[in-house]
């Protein structure tokens, strides 16, 4: 059996709260619903002019809405230790909930005033590995059309410069439009955030720990994800955020969950659908893991999500259950089935990973795809 490593004093469980953000009293607020009676662009714009509390997501995460514009809206996300999975690198799944409010918000500018409209699905592509610097995510969103029931919108993400990290594509179903619409709302001051005791989580100090090439080089991809289980090895920081975490892996297989928590808000009060695809990714990617080898990197290259239902803060597990159908030598691709507490199917996902076998982690990232 390989030998794991050992623990440098009593660990403390996730249940701790001061360890499991995700269970302490959540912050943010949701904006006035006066505010469907103004067109989608001026929507956005009370964000920018702080006239709207910012939602749970940014108190979590750091995610803001930074500019928009006809057709346009950006956001940008501190590239924190928080995000990290065991791996080290930021994966794709995290940069989804920063591409999501953008691709989202660049359709919202688009819309008249008392018209919702809900994302059906959701595509990113990998192309290079983020880290967590310090430095700041930028996601800019694009309309690409914007019809009566359909509209598409594509994203970039980078580091702030010149380097792409990820590209993806959403398409909205638009709704009936609100009858008889909401009065606007009156002009009003900035909002007054209030004052907590403690700083945002992600402005903390990181909690959990990635996990260190001497692991990887001494245990399969299966043992890795079984130990992480069993709590024998540390919990990565992102589980410590937001409590995704594995319950069950066998060769080929993996389920994760994580908590519908009203830290994962959106303003329009349900899980943001990049936390759901954040589910779906960790799942895809971790079931391609349970087959590889000891001393084995991998990169997950694409994601796609079709969003079944809404998801619901109530505080309980989502589930995701990804399974392995088709291993090459250097390609593998999963699908996942992503279901409620009450069993009820909220989302399903592809994704394809890329396998790098016999080759090590550097520096906390696999490489780029091409790399």
């Amino acid at each position: 059996m390989v030998g794991l490593p050992r623990r440098r004093g009593p660990r403390r469980k996730l249940t701790d709260p001061h360890r499991a953000i995700w269970t302490e009293p959540v912050r943010g607020g949701f904006p006035d619903p006066a505010i469907l009676g103004l067109p989608g662009l001026a929507q956005l714009r009370w964000f920018l002019d702080g006239r709207a509390p910012p939602p749970p997501l940014h108190h979590l995460t750091g995610m803001v809405l930074t500019e928009a514009g006809p057709g346009t809206a950006t956001f940008t996300m501190p590239a924190t230790g928080w995000l990290l999975p065991p791996p080290g690198f930021l994966q794709l799944g995290a940069l989804a909930i920063l591409a999501d409010g953008a691709l989202g918000g660049a359709i919202q500018t688009a819309l008249p005033a008392a018209t919702p409209y809900t994302t059906s699905d959701l595509s990113m592509s990998f192309l290079r590995p983020a880290l967590a610097d310090g430095g700041t995510l930028v996601a800019r969103g694009r309309v690409i059309h914007a019809g009566r029931s359909l509209a598409l919108s594509d994203v970039t993400v980078d580091d702030g410069g010149s380097r792409l990290l990820a590209h993806g594509t959403s398409r909205c179903f638009v709704l009936p439009p609100i009858s008889p619409p909401p009065l606007p709302p009156m002009e009003s001051a900035p909002v007054q955030p209030p004052t907590y005791g403690t700083p945002d989580p992600y402005l903390r100090p990181v909690i959990g720990e990635s996990l260190i090439q001497d692991v990887w080089d001494r245990m399969t991809g299966l043992e890795v994800l079984r130990a992480l289980a069993a709590g024998d090895l540390p919990a990565p920081p992102i589980t410590h955020l937001t409590g995704l975490r594995v319950v069950e892996a066998e060769e080929g297989t993996s389920t994760f969950v994580l908590p519908a928590s009203a830290w994962l808000c959106s303003p329009a009060g349900t899980v943001e659908g990049g936390a759901i695809s954040l589910l779906a990714d960790t799942a895809l990617a971790t079931a391609v893991q349970t087959t590889l080898p000891r001393r084995t990197a991998y990169t997950p290259l694409d994601l796609k999500v079709n969003y079944l239902r809404p998801v619901f803060p109530d505080g309980r597990d989502l589930v995701a259950r990804a399974r392995v159908i088709h291993r090459g030598r250097t390609l593998a691709v999963a699908s996942a089935e992503l279901e409620n507490a009450d069993g009820k199917p909220v989302a399903v996902a592809t994704g394809t990973t890329f396998v790098r076998e016999g080759r090590p982690w550097r520096g906390g990232a696999a490489g780029s795809p091409g790399g």
